[in-house]
């Protein structure tokens, strides 16, 4: 094993003095701002109940925005900015970072970003630890060296990803976040009237109220392409049937229809339907990626930049491109941090298709920043500054961290 090290270099050196961990957990402004909106029987989800099942989803969700930051620090003071999509249990990955990866990034050159991001995966792989919390770690860091890159070279990530297919990035609105179809319908019909082009409804209620609400909601903004995420809820039949009936529909894609770990089951559905299947945000590397697009289970590829980092999306983005299948690049509760490494991914990737975007969390993603950042819904605008290309306020971070570490020299 190599270790990370060994990826200085005598030239202009940089060297990394400081690794900062920050969790946050961060209340919406008001309910509206709550992720994914108020529960299915219409249910106020407040930011003291702690984790909650939102059935009929398996899923842990908390109603505040929990993430974690990572700031790498140089010896001259240059910090560059990381994050892990952690929506519930943030600790966790806090502590794998501190514990595990600060120690060895002391004194690496953080513009070796492939290197030492590589250097820091071998730490704990022959251990099974690609995957899970260990993973988001991996990409909380490896996002934050690419930042820190481009700062020290004065260049956007983009660039030193080889430069930008595109400068402004198309997007699909992502959720609906009322609990009836006719409140769907009219928020549909408002994001239709702002330009919106493409929006993917989060369902799994059954077949029949799956397909309702795909109707209502295509009936009221009549020239967007309607997506669908059945969150892992079907079965095998289940999933046959929804899926027929979007074909019939001209669906934009259907994402996650069965369970999570099932790649010959997409594969045998993918098979079976003209609609585009739809995966991603489970999965941490170009490895696991690279299994579901071999056995054809899936057609459109939907990495977590907050989950995979820049390095391992970038890879994924080829795999795909070979097998000349789109990119859409999975976003959820991520705050700014997260936001702007997807942005510089969908923008560097030849084969993208869509960005995805989250309303009702941007008001709180922006909230780590000292400049918001221009978000139309329809297309995107680049981040243009070094680095990510956005300002993190250090102050707020700090202020409203429920935890705070830092790993130093010395």
């Amino acid at each position: 094993m190599v270790a990370v090290k060994r990826y200085l270099h005598d030239w202009g050196l940089m060297r990394i003095s400081e690794v900062r961990t920050y969790t946050l957990k961060l209340a919406p402004d008001d309910e509206e701002g709550v992720y994914l909106g108020r529960r299915r029987d219409g249910g106020a989800l407040a930011p003291d109940d702690g984790y909650v099942i939102r059935e009929p989803w398996r899923s842990l969700y908390s109603a505040r925005y929990e993430t974690v930051l990572v700031e790498l620090v140089t010896e001259s003071g240059v910090s560059g900015w990381g994050e892990a999509l952690a929506p519930v249990g943030p600790e966790i990955v806090q502590t794998a970072i501190d514990t595990l990866l600060a120690p060895q990034l002391l004194g690496a050159d953080p513009r070796q970003v492939r290197p030492v991001s590589f250097a820091l995966r071998e730490l704990m792989r022959e251990r099974g630890h690609l995957v899970g919390h260990q993973a988001d770690a991996l990409a909380a860091v490896d996002i934050a060296l690419w930042d820190l890159a481009g700062r020290s070279h004065g260049l956007p990530v983009a660039v030193l990803l080889g430069g930008a297919y595109r400068d402004r990035l198309p997007c699909y609105v992502s959720g609906l976040p009322v609990p009836t179809d006719a409140e769907r319908a009219r928020l549909a019909a408002d994001w239709a009237g702002r330009g919106v082009t493409a929006i993917k409804l989060h369902l799994g209620h059954g077949v029949e109220a799956d397909l309702a609400t795909y109707d209502t909601v295509a009936a009221a903004a009549p020239g967007a392409r309607i997506a669908v995420d059945a969150h892992w809820a079907y079965d095998r039949r289940d999933a046959i049937r929804l899926g027929r009936a979007l074909d019939e529909r001209g669906a934009l894609f259907l994402e996650a229809p069965l369970p999570p770990e099932d790649v010959a089951g997409h594969a045998e559905l993918q098979g079976l339907l003209a609609t585009p299947v739809a995966v991603g945000e489970t999965l941490r590397n170009r490895y696991e990626f690279d299994q579901w697009l071999g056995a054809r289970a899936l057609s459109v590829a939907q990495p977590d930049i907050g989950r995979t980092g820049i390095t391992e999306a970038m890879a994924i983005a080829e795999l795909a491109a070979a097998r000349h299948l789109p990119v859409a690049p999975h976003h959820s509760v991520g705050l700014a941090v997260s936001l702007a490494a997807g942005l510089h991914v969908a923008a560097a990737v030849e084969n993208l298709l869509l960005f995805e975007y989250q309303p009702s969390t941007l008001r709180a993603a922006t909230r780590i920043l000292r400049e918001p950042l221009d978000l139309p819904p329809d297309a995107v605008p680049l981040p243009t500054g070094p680095g990510l290309g956005v300002d993190v306020d250090a102050e707020f971070v700090r202020r409203e961290a429920v935890s705070t570490t830092s790993v130093k020299e010395g």
